[in-house]
């Protein structure tokens, strides 16, 4: 959520700001809703000064032994208590309404975001090389059905449509990568592990930005007002809601792993297709909770962790700067790792790096102390995939295929499961 003052100090700037995200944003409804609720803090402040030294007289009146006149002065009081109330009412509904406008804006988008839209996303940089076939490379999931490790029309007769079944070999290395990158994280960047729950309340969803925009994107169970986690990012960002932290105990890393849930309406033509756009995925979730001053010097730390997986199994992928028009909604500046699948021609996310600034602080009322004292602060929030496994296990398959269809695995990948190759 931003910041009302900020909002009103420079309504031009930040109106500027936010429509490099999204042209049609207007901040004027909002400013409207602000300045009648200022103009109604300060009269419903005046009557109840008014009403107190209404009170206080009353009882001078009343002391002083002026019944009538105290009456007449009580009778007044009763018509200015039920104006007081009326607009006490008034107000509440006016900051209900502006807390969900606020609730509305998406962040403003860091200095050094491009303008545009999803097409025009800015290469960075990459690493290795697309590896090349004297074949046509085939789709993971052509691969998965010929090696028996995925088993999709079976998972759609216990589910549905796009959900994935890992079976034999499957199972074993989706088990494998979770761990492993779960251990990584942990054992050489110092990551505190969490297993949090799947299913989460909506002031949770709030606070990660999920809520109110997104709730159709979500899985629900109304029975019990929960949501079913669409990434641990909403669930770790309110590890510490309504809490003051010290500034010496920052950055505070966080690692989670959770199966993840998505409804994902519409249509995506290939991305319907195997692993690469499904209902249910596995996830590890890298998570800061750092200063203003430090954070985007974390959010390159955090990017070089999420790269580590990818190297250390072989993949070729390349580092991209979203453009302001494909920020997610509580993102301030975003870095995504695409790794190549050969077998569709094309680069896919496999990792999404965020700074999100005080934008979900705001909301969650996570603040530290600073180190030399003063006034708490809002931290700083950051999140990234460390990493998604579904189009991890499709590039796995894709980039390492032969021309018989079997697979030669990563060697680091190989040794966690005992076996070389898939065939």
């Amino acid at each position: 959520m931003l910041d009302l003052r900020s909002i009103r100090e420079d309504p031009e700037g930040v109106e500027a700001k936010l429509r490099r995200r999204d042209p049609t944003i207007r901040l004027a409804p909002l400013l409207e809703l602000d300045r009648e609720r200022r103009a109604l803090i300060r009269r419903v402040e005046d009557l109840r000064r008014e009403r107190k030294l209404g009170s206080e007289e009353v009882a001078r009146l009343q002391q002083a032994g002026h019944g009538e006149e105290a009456q007449t002065r009580i009778a007044t009081l009763k018509e200015l208590s039920a104006e007081l109330k009326a607009l006490e009412e008034r107000l509440a509904e006016l900051e209900e309404k502006l807390y969900q406008e606020l609730l509305k804006l998406p962040n403003l988008p860091h200095d050094s975001v491009p303008p545009g839209g999803k097409e025009e996303k800015v290469l960075l940089r990459s690493w290795g090389e697309p590896p090349r076939f004297d074949f046509e490379p085939k789709h993971h999931l052509e691969l998965g059905k010929k090696l028996g490790i995925l088993d999709f029309p079976r998972a759609a007769k216990l589910t549905g449509t796009r959900f994935p079944l890992y079976i034999g070999l499957g199972a074993r290395i989706e088990l494998a990568l979770i761990h492993w990158m779960f251990e990584l994280h942990v054992r050489e960047h110092g990551y505190v592990p969490v297993l949090p729950p799947i299913l989460a309340n909506p002031t949770s969803f709030l606070v990660s930005g999920q809520l109110p925009k997104f709730a159709a994107e979500l899985y629900y169970c109304p029975e019990d007002d929960l949501y079913l986690n669409p990434t641990a990012e909403s669930l770790l960002v309110n590890l510490h809601r309504d809490e003051i932290l010290s500034e010496e105990d920052l950055p505070l890393k966080y690692v989670a792993y959770t199966p993840c849930f998505r409804r994902e309406a519409g249509t995506y033509g290939e991305e319907q297709r195997g692993l690469i756009r499904v209902h249910q995925f596995n996830k590890v979730e890298l998570f800061y909770f750092t200063t203003p001053e430090r954070s985007y010097q974390d959010l390159e730390e955090l990017v070089g962790h999420a790269e580590r997986v990818l190297q250390a199994l072989g993949l070729h992928y390349r580092v991209t700067l979203l453009p302001c028009g494909d920020l997610a909604q509580q993102s301030a500046k975003t870095i995504d790792l695409e790794v190549w699948l050969p077998g569709q021609g094309r680069y896919y996310e496999v990792s999404s790096c965020s700074n999100c600034e005080a934008y979900q602080a705001r909301r969650g009322k996570i603040r530290f102390r600073p180190r030399g004292g003063g006034k708490p602060e809002f931290v700083h929030t950051l999140n990234g995939s460390g990493l998604a496994t579904s189009r991890l296990f499709a590039a796995i398959l894709e980039q390492n295929q032969r021309p018989d269809g079997s697979v030669a695995l990563p060697p680091l990948l190989a040794e966690l499961v005992g076996t070389e190759e898939l065939s």
